[in-house]
């Protein structure tokens, strides 16, 4: 699995524990529900750390507890 999938999955793992769409986690993290979806759906290849941070705004969570999940932890270097 690459960086990008592990962020797609997380999202859509915090909106479905939260039962929130993609639409409602856009708004509470003021951004648009577009940059969201190019995320989701593949568009966004390289999202920005100030676009996760808005995320775990809107989920009310640290980027800590964001990427402190086994599909993170298990992601193999890129560069060796």
């Amino acid at each position: 699995m690459d960086t990008v999938t592990a962020i797609r999955n997380r999202i859509l793992q915090l909106c479905g524990e939260r039962n929130i769409s993609v639409n409602r986690i856009a708004n509470l993290a003021g951004l648009p529900p577009s940059s969201v979806k190019n995320i989701l759906y593949g568009k966004s290849q390289n999202p920005k750390i100030i676009t996760i941070k808005s995320l775990c705004d809107g989920f009310g969570i640290t980027l800590g507890e964001f990427f402190s999940t086994p599909e993170f932890d298990a992601l193999e270097q890129t560069l060796k």
